[in-house]
């Protein structure tokens, strides 16, 4: 017997998946979500982008809705080019910014959402 595909997913799970763009070139994996505290909606995902074997490695928030789930890369699929990511905005992981309403307009800003 079949089992459904499930809706909900283990944030555990999610980080460390693999994103790729639309040609299937693997472009970082999920290091973070960031999740709104009054929706309890997932808002970006935080991918590692750059840097080798982690180190000198940047994390770019990406807004959610922009990721789709390939079952046949087992990762997510952005529509984004590499240098449309390395324009974007990005901090190291010691610095992370404050997702107020202002930084939350710059990134929604840049992804045209």
């Amino acid at each position: 017997m079949d089992m459904p595909l499930n809706s909900v997913i283990s944030s555990e799970r999610v980080e460390g998946t693999s994103v790729y763009n639309r040609d299937g070139d693997k472009l970082g994996t999920i290091d973070d979500l960031m999740i709104d505290k009054i929706s309890g909606q997932v808002r970006y995902a935080v991918m590692e982008f750059g840097g080798f074997l982690g180190i000198g490695t940047d994390r770019y928030p990406i807004p959610w809705r922009l990721l789709t789930y390939d079952t046949g890369l087992e990762g997510y699929v952005v529509p984004l080019s590499t240098p449309q990511l390395e324009g974007a905005p990005k901090y190291a992981q010691d610095n992370i910014p404050a997702y107020d309403d202002s930084y939350s307009s710059v990134l929604n800003r840049y992804y045209g959402v």
